[in-house]
């Protein structure tokens, strides 16, 4: 959907030869095979008809973030940095990865360890979705600083128009001039265009700027976990901040 090349260290589906669009069709093979997994596996269980609403409830929200995402910077489109907000930004994460990539397997888990009541998954959504917003933030400044052989994909955040972390952050500190350079060279596939975008980066320090946000936002997840009355052991929620806290890829 965002012309992105390798994914997970592999051509995107839609470039494998004689794939191209039918990569679409593909994707709606894979979410109604879900379904059939979950009717084969789990019906009759107690907990069924709380994960198949779960499923189908995290699609929606996925759904919603990728929309947010292509309609604030369509790739290769007008660049409107009027729409390159935080507010914005936090919207994008929340619901195009925060949802699905914290919330529903611990939510999951939840359900099948009887662990269904109101207060437990709200408290533990809060943590959950904090911590989505940390991830999301840590993938966007390795999108531009991490090693392609490391993370597995070759970053193309600027060339395509992103509505990420490391912009929305410049924005906030650039001054006129920078801004003006940022506004000439951002989403533009020219190499010399991004290598301005990287330079303007370098003289706002955002490497430190990000060090500095990881610090603090590590504490506050710390905290946020430690003050839990969820049901979940607290181990969990730690367990999944010490995974990602300072990762590489």
């Amino acid at each position: 959907m965002d012309g992105s090349i390798t994914r997970r260290g592999q051509p995107c589906w839609y470039k494998k030869e004689n794939i191209g669009l039918i990569a679409i069709n593909d994707s709606f093979f894979l979410e109604s095979s879900l379904y059939a997994l979950l009717r084969r596996y789990v019906k009759g269980r107690p907990y069924y008809m709380d994960v198949s609403e779960l499923f189908q409830e995290t699609t929606l929200q996925t759904v919603v973030g990728q929309c947010l995402d292509l309609t604030t910077a369509p790739p290769q489109g007008k660049v409107d940095f009027s729409q390159f907000t935080m507010e914005r930004y936090s919207a994008i994460v929340k619901w195009k990865t925060a949802f699905y990539s914290f919330y529903l397997p611990v939510a999951l888990a939840m359900h099948m360890a009887g662990i269904s009541d109101e207060e437990s998954h709200d408290d533990a959504k809060k943590i959950l979705l904090q911590m989505g917003h940390f991830f999301q933030v840590q993938d966007d400044y390795l999108d531009c600083y991490g090693d392609p052989e490391v993370i597995g994909k070759i970053g193309t955040d600027i060339e395509d128009n992103k509505c990420g972390w490391l912009v929305v952050t410049a924005l906030e500190l650039a001054s006129p001039e920078q801004r003006e350079q940022l506004q000439a060279c951002y989403g533009r596939p020219g190499e010399d265009d991004v290598k301005k975008v990287k330079a303007i980066y370098k003289e706002l320090d955002l490497e430190s700027v990000y060090k500095r946000y990881e610090e603090s936002s590590y504490q506050e997840l710390i905290k946020l976990i430690n003050k839990s009355n969820s049901k979940v052991p607290h181990e969990v929620f730690t367990r999944f901040a010490n995974k990602i806290y300072k990762r590489q890829k």
